[in-house]
């Protein structure tokens, strides 16, 4: 169902009652049967995120898990209006029910998903990764350079199969071309130069200024190339690792990087359609290390572009994809609009989460010089 009107979706976790996620899961598993649900855990992000514990009475097909996360629209009014108005629960709801089982790539199965364009309402039901054999980084640790060749493989193979426009129209007319930055972004970046600029890289507070006066100029940067639907947004908190050996004996770290590793991809909210660039270079930027990221960036970029000619997907050369990669690293600057205002309610988790994404922006934009990239572009 595209809208919420035969189940209704729930705006609250205690609208989510055994009778509603029965109805709600029969539509497309007849006989199943939920007798219990309890919340476990209700969090506020740019989503409200829930974790529930169900008890299945009777299963359908698709054998439900014990342990659900669900994702919906925000609970206090303004902020929950505010989201629905992006249209991001939508994209990620219908990403869910009608792309995602046609992906090869490593994707959170979902039990659920509903949407409803006249209000914006969603809900998304995926296995809950934290009760699985899964590992999602607290910021501090990356993708091993060996997992990130994996990664990059399956974005290839994403990319190139949505080249085509007429294939884009035919089959994803949902997914919106990548537009210029609102007011949103900005404000905020405004706020952190003026109340938090000492706690900024200059090249941070340079395109910071450029995005706040002209992010229409930006934009157009880094939507050059061949266009393609894109995940929008994989930095290091929104992937997780499947890991396919013993981890009883090794550190997160030493697991992460270890040869079963294999990356998978969650919120996929800001899907879009732009540059391939965009996702090869903030992957590389925002979810390896600083020093994987300086050790083997040129290679994995190397490997991309080698999957990308194997895939039959527009040529792009190694110069003009390094350029891209300089220019796309700009984009940490807006991407980290909410980091830089240093909320002080911000949790001790995500504190660390944020010091270690504010730091694998500032470094990438200095190690690519990508003030100096924009500059030399814009100038021309």
């Amino acid at each position: 169902m595209s809208r919420g009107s035969t189940t209704g979706i729930p705006a609250t976790p205690e609208e989510i009652t055994a009778e509603w996620l029965t109805a709600a899961l029969s539509q497309h598993q007849p006989g199943v049967v939920v007798s219990s649900v309890e919340v476990l855990d209700v969090r506020e992000v740019t989503n409200t995120h829930v974790r529930l514990r169900i008890e299945v009475e009777a299963g359908g097909s698709d054998p439900v898990s014990s342990s659900l996360f669900v994702k919906m629209l925000p609970l206090e009014s303004s902020r929950r209006d505010a989201v629905a108005a992006t249209g991001m629960g939508q994209r990620e709801a219908r990403f869910y029910r009608e792309l995602a089982p046609t992906l090869s790539m490593r994707l959170p199965h979902a039990h659920l998903a509903l949407f409803d364009d006249e209000t914006g309402a969603f809900i998304v039901a995926l296995d809950d990764l934290d009760s699985s054999n899964c590992l999602i980084s607290d910021g501090t640790w990356g993708v091993s350079p060996e997992a990130a060749m994996g990664a990059l493989a399956a974005l290839a193979q994403l990319h190139a199969r949505f080249e085509d426009p007429a294939r884009r129209e035919l089959e994803v007319p949902w997914i919106p071309e990548a537009t210029h930055g609102r007011s949103y972004g900005a404000n905020m970046l405004r706020y952190g130069l003026d109340h938090h600029g000492d706690r900024l890289s200059t090249d941070f507070a340079a395109i910071a200024e450029l995005y706040i006066s002209d992010n229409r100029a930006l934009h157009h940067l880094w939507h050059r190339g061949p266009l393609t639907v894109v995940h929008g947004d994989p930095h290091i908190g929104n992937l997780f690792i499947d890991i396919d050996i013993d981890i009883d004996s090794g550190s997160v770290v030493d697991v992460a990087a270890g040869s079963g590793a294999r990356v998978g991809f969650l919120d996929w909210g800001i899907i879009n359609i732009t540059s391939p660039m965009r996702d090869v270079s903030y992957f590389m930027n925002m979810a390896l290390s600083v020093d994987d990221r300086r050790a083997h960036e040129r290679a994995l970029l190397r490997h991309y572009l080698d999957v990308r000619r194997a895939l039959g997907a527009a040529p792009i050369s190694y110069d003009e994809a390094w350029l891209a990669h300089r220019l796309h690293a700009a984009y940490t600057v807006p991407a980290c609009c909410q980091i830089v205002t240093f909320p002080a309610n911000a949790t001790a988790a995500r504190q660390v989460f944020a010091a270690a994404f504010l730091a694998r922006a500032e470094a990438a934009l200095g190690d690519l010089e990508a003030r100096k990239a924009v500059a030399d572009q814009l100038s021309r």
